[in-house]
């Protein structure tokens, strides 16, 4: 199978730095020159939504950490406890109790 020479010349151009001839397209050189800009500015915005998703995870966790301390302190002076604590085969069956009344409420028929 014979190979068709292109109907249209390329034009040649020199690369100052390395003496280097490339081929010259404008056309793709413009759309890469565009690419670029379009992922950097992606890339650009993609950092600064990083930056906020790590703010604001930061600042949530803080908060479930303070939030988990106030609960536990709550609990350490919760009469609830005391009275698990002082009393624990009447606090099962009183959950015994409660989980079979769910159950039964939540049961389909």
């Amino acid at each position: 199978m014979a190979t068709q020479a292109s109907a249209k010349p390329q034009t040649v151009k020199t690369n100052s730095t390395n003496s280097v001839a490339e081929p010259s397209h404008p056309v793709t050189d413009q759309l890469k020159d565009t690419l670029h800009a379009s992922v950097d500015k992606l890339a650009d915005s993609a950092g600064v939504a990083e930056e906020n998703i790590r703010r604001t995870a930061s600042s949530s966790a803080e908060n479930m950490s303070e939030r988990k301390r106030l609960a536990e302190q709550k609990w350490q002076a919760s009469k609830v406890r005391k009275y698990a604590i002082e009393n624990p085969v009447t606090t099962a069956g009183i959950a015994f109790a409660a989980g079979m009344l769910v159950t039964s409420l939540l049961r389909k028929k």
